[in-house]
């Protein structure tokens, strides 16, 4: 059985190192290859200082780029009776190349190593999310365009209100996707600072060239001060949840529409036969599952930030135990939303749209306000056209054409889907996503 690299003389009792590890193994998975990407980085900045020889370094980056392909074809295993990636890693090195495996961990502190895991893991997973609230984003845009002439009701609590389109309908969830994608970037740049070289929290002896690996990992900068990117840890995950929030509120608000407009209550939309599920006693039924299931994946999204707030808020600086756990809840919920992400712009482009909702007098009424303007622009004061018109619908005598011709910014008649659109791009190119995928690229070729 493996040694626990912290181990010395006396072994830890065995009900206590299954508390203690709990899904650590499981959870750590998701963070191999970007263990690996770090040593890499680690030990090209150890050679620099004169901790391996350029000897060691070659073989040692020769085992790890065969270690992060495993990891990347869904091979890579942490073993029984190992206690988690760092470990792991660490285990195969030695196995391969004796006591050189044992020197990569010089100037390095678990504590600093899955600070920057979680961050090389949490980059790219942000990259993959925004990558597809942008798709979704443009779906929603050219679905806008479609239809921006086709009219709904609006509804105010839960009334009819006023008159609607699916050009804004569909355009104010992708603009709702804009705000929440600033809010993501805002995270990214949070996430894309180096804390590698700030090991246990109190900096190193050795004299590590912390610049050297911001650089060889593509990072925008990094967390200075070695006491603060140790009080990091629980903070990133808790500002990258909360950006994550805000995209699964968006979703999950489009969920609820998509259901109660589906409805046939409402029919307002269709949604595709293939994307719906029947009943096992009733077999008319096409029922919106995959939109129910999204709103309470993303509700449980929602909660996320509150989690690992509960978990982390209570503690002094320093590491702590506690903040392991914050794994468990934080790294599956990208593959959630992601999935959430698939499923939704998958739907919204193929969605059907009733274009004769209004055919229907019982939405007459949304009309009345149209009514009101009209007659104040012919000159009756406002007060005394609401009341005109207010009678009218009471003795049954309202009557009117069922056009609109609304010409102000984001207004049915004007929609700005290109101002939208151009704040969407501003957006996406405040990333700089390509900085990070070129580091990684060539650290990977190192030596080739």
């Amino acid at each position: 059985m493996a040694q626990k690299l912290w181990e010395k003389s006396v072994q830890v009792n065995k009900e206590i190192e299954r508390f203690t590890v709990g899904r650590d193994r499981e959870m750590d998975l998701y963070l191999a290859k970007h263990d690996v990407l770090g040593s890499m980085a680690h030990i090209t900045m150890l050679q620099s200082i004169g901790l391996l020889t350029e000897d060691e370094l070659k073989q040692l980056l020769t085992e790890l780029r065969k270690i992060h392909a495993q990891a990347e074809q869904g091979n890579f295993v942490i073993e029984e009776g190992v206690e988690d990636v760092h470990s792991q890693v660490e285990l195969m090195l030695t196995r391969s190349l004796g006591d050189v495996g044992k020197k990569i961990h010089s100037g390095r502190s678990r504590n600093d190593q899955v600070l920057l895991d979680l961050k090389l893991f949490t980059r790219a997973q942000l990259k993959e999310v925004a990558e597809l609230t942008e798709q979704l984003f443009y779906v929603l845009i050219n679905q806008s365009e479609k239809f921006k002439n086709i009219l709904m009701p609006g509804y105010t609590h839960l009334q009819i209100a006023m008159p609607s389109s699916f050009g804004l309908w569909f355009g104010a969830y992708a603009e709702s996707l804009v705000d929440d994608m600033m809010f993501l970037q805002a995270a990214f740049k949070m996430c894309n600072r180096n804390p590698l070289g700030s090991a246990a929290g109190y900096g190193s002896s050795f004299p590590l060239n912390r610049s050297l690996t911001t650089g060889l990992l593509g990072f925008d900068s990094m967390n200075y001060n070695v006491v603060y990117a140790q009080m990091g840890r629980g903070k990133v995950e808790r500002n990258v949840a909360f950006a994550l929030a805000s995209i699964a509120g968006t979703l999950s608000k489009l969920a609820f529409d998509a259901c109660l407009f589906n409805s046939q209550n409402f029919g307002f939309v269709k949604l595709p036969d293939e994307c719906t599920t029947g009943s096992s006693i009733m077999p008319h039924k096409k029922n919106p599952d995959v939109f129910e299931l999204t709103r309470a994946k993303c509700n449980k999204i929602q909660s996320l930030p509150q989690q690992i707030m509960m978990i982390a808020n209570n503690l002094p600086s320093g590491y702590f135990r506690d903040l392991q756990i914050i794994k468990e809840v934080f790294l599956p919920a990208f593959d959630e939303l992601k999935d959430c992400l698939r499923m939704t712009t998958y739907i919204m482009n193929e969605i059907k749209v009733n274009e004769h909702i209004l055919d229907d007098d019982r939405y007459l009424l949304i009309f009345s306000v149209e009514e009101v303007n009209r007659l104040a622009r012919e000159g009756m004061p406002f007060r005394d056209a609401y009341k005109k018109v207010g009678l009218d619908i009471e003795a049954g005598k309202f009557t009117h054409s069922k056009e609109v011709h609304h010409t102000h910014e984001g207004s049915i008649g004007n929609l700005c889907n290109d101002r939208i659109n151009l704040l969407m791009q501003e957006v996406i190119e405040g990333f700089n996503f390509c900085s990070m995928a070129e580091a990684e690229k060539a650290l990977l070729a190192t030596g080739e």
